[in-house]
């Protein structure tokens, strides 16, 4: 990986202009919307560019994959989410109902939370879910996810840490 100053700036450029419609392509056949397809092109880049680090040339199209692949899996999440809150919305009474401005943050929010328990371990995440939505003992997580009861409070603590430990890198 090569460092990201303005001298690199020009390798970007063509690295862009080589790769953009191969990348185009290869996000349209995942998603068949020409309008989120030039979005997800250009997030990729700038995703690129954010890293701070490029690929070698002979690697630039793994690289641009990997991204691209990464940004997909991010917005079919993001529209699971959403459509989940919105079924969710519809069964209740339109006096409830937040204003759109509200659903766009309360979506937002959402998702973070949503990484947020997709970077725990499997079996931390089940645990915490367990714990905090359904209300689960320790002992009946325990039996539910075949491990001790010691694992699951080592669970729960380690995902209630790195949900605070998100929150302290938020607010800084």
């Amino acid at each position: 990986m090569m460092a990201i100053n303005p001298a690199n700036m020009e390798y970007v450029d063509s690295m862009y202009q080589e790769h953009r419609s191969w990348l185009s392509l290869y996000i349209q056949r995942r998603l068949s919307c020409p309008e989120v397809t030039a979005d997800l092109v250009q997030d990729t880049y700038l995703r690129l560019l954010v890293r701070g680090k490029l690929p070698e040339k002979k690697d630039s199209r793994r690289y641009l994959t990997h991204i691209a692949k990464g940004l997909v899996i991010d917005l079919y999440r993001r529209r699971n989410i959403e459509t989940a809150y919105l079924d969710l919305l519809e069964q209740e009474p339109e006096v409830v109902a937040p204003s759109p401005e509200s659903q766009a943050i309360i979506v937002e929010a959402l998702v973070e939370i949503d990484v947020l328990l997709h970077r725990l371990p499997h079996k931390a995440r089940q645990a915490l879910l367990m714990r905090q939505l359904e209300g689960m003992s320790y002992k009946q997580i325990a039996l539910e996810l075949d491990v001790s009861v010691s694992s699951v409070e080592k669970y729960v603590a380690k995902a209630l840490q790195s949900c605070l430990m998100a929150v302290l890198e938020e607010q800084n």
